[in-house]
């Protein structure tokens, strides 16, 4: 789809095909996708037994994603990274081909927010993993379409069973960033501010993968096979050098709800809930 083929945002743009994208990588992939996430733990960065951070399962898929800005007039500045969530059907392996297929899943009258879902398959053409992620588009909407599901996930009225705190680098999003996402707004400091920011800002699906392992540690014991699928809503910024405190709830069967904030106590993932077994 050319430039000059794109729709506008608004309900009709739900169902669009996007094009197909291959990602071919090698365990450095793996390896720097874990260090761009804080990991330290030799089974996520030394090649001897390598394993990938289930939250990997965004990186293959996140050109789909951007996929999006080809087939519908969005502005790049008033972009921002809603919601994503994954499930993972097969062991991700530490290197070889896959290739992502995504449509527009829907687009609601919420500022307004697309969201886009893709499957993820190996060269045998087995399901590895499928995400959905959604992007609002301040100063969008108004088209009259619906609003949307409601936030579930919801935090329960106590103290958390666990909570990890993870501090990040002041240099982690030039670290994420060697991991595909070079959006400008993550390291320039003269982007940030024309997006309204007062210095750039941690990718979102950072601060994701932060969340990721906290619960992968606790309730996995840093065992990838039993981490099987991740949803969130991105509530708040994180910046470099930002401690990230995630609170976990175990509601049985699985079942792991969380929620993520900064040292300041500011909410930057919420509405959350992982998968285990």
């Amino acid at each position: 789809m050319t430039q000059t083929q794109r729709r506008a945002l608004g309900p009709d743009a739900v169902g669009i095909e996007l094009p197909a994208t291959t990602f071919e990588y090698t365990e450095r992939d793996v390896m720097l996708y874990a260090l761009g996430i804080g990991a330290s733990e030799l089974d996520f960065v030394y090649e001897r037994g390598l394993k990938a951070v289930p939250s990997f399962a965004v990186i293959p898929a996140f050109p789909a994603m951007m996929g999006l800005t080809a087939a519908v007039e969005i502005n790049l500045v008033m972009l921002l990274h809603g919601e994503q969530s994954f499930k993972i059907h097969k062991t991700i392996p530490t290197q070889g081909k896959l290739t992502t297929t995504g449509k527009v899943s829907g687009v609601y009258d919420k500022g307004a927010l697309a969201t886009v879902t893709s499957e993820t398959r190996d060269e045998q053409g087995e399901l590895v993993f499928s995400n959905q992620s959604g992007v609002f588009v301040r100063g969008a909407g108004g088209f009259g379409g619906e609003r949307g599901p409601e936030a579930g996930n919801v935090a329960p009225d106590r103290a958390p069973d666990k909570a990890v705190h993870m501090e990040t680098l002041p240099s982690q999003a030039a670290i994420y960033r060697l991991s595909g996402d070079r959006n400008p707004l993550h390291i320039d400091p003269a982007f940030a501010k024309m997006a309204g920011y007062d210095r750039p800002i941690l990718h979102g699906l950072c601060t994701f993968g932060h969340v990721c392992r906290a619960v992968l540690a606790e309730y996995c014991d840093n065992e990838p096979s039993r981490f099987t699928g991740m949803s969130v809503r991105f509530s708040g910024v994180v910046y470099p050098g930002d401690t990230i405190t995630t609170e976990m709830w175990d509601e049985g069967k699985g079942r792991i709800v969380v929620q993520a904030k900064t040292q300041e106590g500011r909410s930057v993932i919420s509405n959350a809930a992982v998968e285990v077994t």
